[in-house]
């Protein structure tokens, strides 16, 4: 059985693997200050849970079950090498590109607990720093050293999952407008601007070590299944974290008239959610509101929600050999909806 703990172990372990690698692989060079904004979210944290899947999901397919595994030059079924570690890099610069950018649409101020980048440096420099991003991460895909067939395949993959990102991210506007989303169509958004990534994170190691369809495509379906359950926590933590903790202003999905799973139930319940917050709510009308929907039963259940995706997300992986890093996976599934940041 695996332990939280050992859980939590896993992803630390691979998550100092990943941040060398971004430093060497993303080095502040000239001209400085595009870099260093690039690389300003990247510093600032985070828990690298999309490039510690992708690693782990190499390692099971593999049976190398120990992060002091050489990720540069990781072994494959049929004897040959691949830097999976590149593509992991690939994936957490793509997840920090759309982070920039979020912000830059939603006028955040705060990130990971430090000015947006666009409030550290400026709108302009902002967007360069995005694009610079986005490009690069390609430019790293390209680095893995598979055949020419596997690298367009992982490649395809990638722009496949930037491009559902950017459709998500336009839903999810679209939403704010409309006085009717339903359950489906918000499901919908979140695996579009949230879930393909952890898709791509779960697959692209399958395809890069040459496995068969139905592993990459079950692989695919655990990155989405956890996914939606990740982006359903992330909507409950907002409502239910403190500022300090969260990193940004608790309630500012209720602020800014995001759709969420618990937003829908509650307005399908009668709740006015137009009218639950003021525009500057303070922290007792933002704990006002969530208690409103506690008692309408919406956090109960976005949570249960979350947690009949990660059931099922789990069950995906019964194509993987039954491994140590077989359990972590699954272990990870379940942190994505037991963490509280």
């Amino acid at each position: 059985m695996t332990t939280p703990e050992r859980v939590e172990s896993a992803i630390v372990d691979r998550r100092a693997i990943v941040n060398d690698a971004i430093a060497e692989q993303l080095p502040v060079q000239k001209p400085e200050r595009l870099y260093e904004a690039s690389r300003y979210l990247l510093d600032a944290g985070g828990k690298r849970l999309r490039p510690a899947m992708l690693l782990l999901t190499a390692e099971s397919i593999s049976g190398t079950d120990a992060p002091a595994a050489d990720y540069r030059a990781f072994p494959t079924p049929n004897g040959e090498r691949i830097d999976v570690l590149s593509a992991g890099v690939s994936i957490e610069v793509i997840q920090s590109f759309t982070l920039i950018h979020d912000d830059i649409m939603d006028d955040d101020d705060l990130r990971r607990g430090v000015p947006a980048v666009h409030r550290e440096y400026d709108l302009e420099t902002a967007i360069l720093a995005g694009d610079t991003l986005y490009s690069k991460a390609f430019e790293y895909m390209l680095e893995t050293g598979a055949p020419p067939d596997r690298s367009v395949d992982a490649l395809n993959e990638l722009a496949t999952t930037c491009t559902e990102i950017c459709e998500g991210q336009a839903l999810d506007v679209d939403f704010e407008s409309r006085s009717k989303v339903t359950t489906e169509e918000y499901l919908e958004m979140i695996e579009y601007k949230t879930a393909v990534l952890y898709g791509a994170a779960a697959s692209v190691p399958a395809i890069l070590l040459g496995c068969d369809s139905e592993t990459i495509e079950a692989l695919h379906g655990y990155g989405l299944d956890v996914g939606r359950a990740f982006q359903i926590q992330d909507d409950l933590l907002d409502l239910t974290t403190p500022s300090e903790e969260l990193g940004k202003q608790r309630g500012s999905d209720l602020v800014e008239g995001k759709r969420t799973a618990v937003t829908l139930h509650a307005r399908n319940n009668g709740i006015d959610i137009e009218g639950l917050v003021p525009e500057d709510p303070s922290d007792t009308e933002i704990e006002g509101a969530v208690e409103r929907l506690r008692n309408a039963g919406s956090i109960d259940f976005a949570r249960e929600m979350a947690m009949d995706l990660i059931g099922r997300g789990k069950d995906r992986l019964e194509v993987l050999p039954e491994n140590e890093s077989r359990e972590l996976l699954e272990g990870i599934a379940d942190y994505l909806v037991e963490r509280t940041y």
